[in-house]
């Protein structure tokens, strides 16, 4: 099938040898029905020019891209789920694809599936995704793009007309398989595998190909000091990611250590949930009953995350030197936060000390009153340059409310950034886009019900709005 002349693919996990992957061959399908095209990222990643019928060839027939892969791979890798180690993991319903390089900035990406069919470690699971499943993902993606966070991004969402039997939602239900882009799909559990087989050497492998591949600048020809600058990265990496959910209103829900990748996006998205009001006891997963995975635990989940990395790093570090990265994160971490609070709020900086001073009163307050999350930061945005919209907001009464008052003082130290865009239509109107899960299901149910998409299609051009509003570029 042509691609475009600029399409650059790449083979460049296969170099890492089969103690890494194995090679599978992808579901057949009996429909292939394509419901999601994201021919922004297709046209950055030179697929912007197949037409449908090829564009299914590859995303959902999964024939070959010419230079890459001559067949898929399944990935290798181990995890601790809600803190129990699983040595039986691996890519169980999906695949790396193919690999191929951003036309914008030359970054490596992987093309990775979900619902592609079993694999070596599909265990006694059908290897499938619900095309709800594959809905849900598209919504989370978009949404917290447009929020700025470090994502992996929905490429193609095919129905595929297979009935499938799941516990947590009305069976039989659709099918889908989905594409997504990465960065990459190595993960802390793709070295605690390694860690658990004793085979340092592979450990030592998959260390120097990551920082080559993706983080150079981490590179020491010394490898103690190579394992040490790698964890420092990754840390650094992860802490900026965790910031920018907690400033979305972002739960995650399955923070395993499988779930984490080096490069730092947020991606593989399961039971995901959005904030209605500031709680930190807010859980996405039903089935997370001690609240493990909750929204105020999420920095100290990714920590925990980070040290089971650390001590796969041990055979080539010191303790102390590793130690010492790890208690750079929660610095790491509040300045991201920091800045990304910044960002959300349009404002400038006022110094570290009043910027963490508006941070801790706005949270206070979002604590205290309950007000509505995103609809504050809406409301808000540009800061007290923003007051009459701000008064006119559904939440203006909590504003009146003595709680605001300190807000507000630490507000008045700072001014809007030259590019906060507050004549956007977006600000015009009363309410910011939400990604609530009463939205979600409603846009589900018209599609389960009626096969109606519209408001699935409605609800991409509101975050598409929200985008452009905060100068997101994609």
């Amino acid at each position: 099938m042509p691609v475009s002349e600029t399409f650059r693919p790449s083979v460049s996990h296969a170099a890492l040898g089969d103690a890494f992957y194995d090679e599978v061959v992808p579901a057949a399908f009996p429909e292939h029905i394509l419901r999601y095209r994201n021919q922004d990222w297709a046209v950055r990643i030179g697929l912007g020019d197949l037409t449908d019928d090829e564009w299914i060839a590859h995303l959902g027939r999964f024939e070959p891209l010419t230079g890459s892969f001559g067949k898929p791979l399944a990935l290798r890798y181990h995890g601790h789920q809600f803190r129990t180690y699983n040595p039986e993991l691996g890519d169980g319903r999906g695949f790396l694809f193919a690999q191929l390089h951003d036309l914008r900035d030359g970054r490596l990406l992987d093309l990775g599936t979900k619902g592609s069919g079993r694999t070596p470690w599909s265990r006694t699971a059908d290897g499938r995704l619900t095309l709800k499943g594959g809905v849900r993902e598209i919504l989370a993606t978009e949404m917290l793009e447009a929020l700025g966070v470090d994502t992996s991004k929905s490429l193609s969402l095919i129905e595929t007309g297979e009935a499938l039997m799941r516990g947590d939602e009305p069976s039989p239900t659709r099918s889908s398989v989905l594409v997504r882009l990465s960065h990459s799909h190595i993960r802390i559990g793709s070295f605690q595998r390694l860690l658990y087989l004793d085979e340092h050497d592979n450990i030592s492998t998959l260390l120097d190909y990551s920082i080559r591949t993706y983080m150079p600048e981490a590179w020491r020809d010394d490898v103690s000091e190579r394992a040490v600058a790698f964890l420092d990265e990754v840390g650094r990496r992860v802490a900026a990611t965790g910031a920018a959910w907690m400033l979305a209103g972002f739960v995650h829900g399955v923070l395993n250590t499988d779930n984490i990748n080096i490069t730092g996006e947020s991606f593989d998205y399961g039971p995901w949930r959005f904030l209605p009001v500031l709680d930190p006891a807010f859980t996405a997963a039903y089935f997370d009953q001690t609240g493990l995975y909750a929204y105020g635990r999420q920095p100290d989940t990714l920590l925990w995350n980070l040290t089971r990395l650390a001590e796969c790093l041990l055979p080539f570090a010191g303790q102390a030197e590793l130690e010492a990265r790890l208690r750079g994160f929660e610095p790491a971490f509040q300045l991201a936060f920091n800045a990304a609070f910044l960002r959300k709020l349009g404002l400038q900086s006022a110094g570290e000390a009043a910027d963490g001073s508006l941070a801790r009163q706005f949270w206070k307050f979002l604590i205290e009153t309950k007000a509505p999350f995103e609809q504050v930061f809406f409301d808000w945005y540009g800061g007290l340059a923003s007051r009459t919209r701000a008064e006119r907001s559904p939440a203006a009464a909590h504003y009146a409310s003595p709680a605001f008052q300190p807000v507000e003082a630490a507000m008045s130290g700072h001014r809007a950034t030259a590019e906060a865009r507050l004549d956007h239509p977006y600000f015009g109107g009363a309410r910011p886009c939400t990604m609530l899960i009463d939205e979600v299901e409603a846009i589900w149910a018209r599609i389960a019900t009626d096969d109606d998409w519209s408001a699935f299609r409605d609800k991409l051009a509101e975050i598409g709005s929200m985008r452009d509003a905060y100068g997101i570029i994609r």
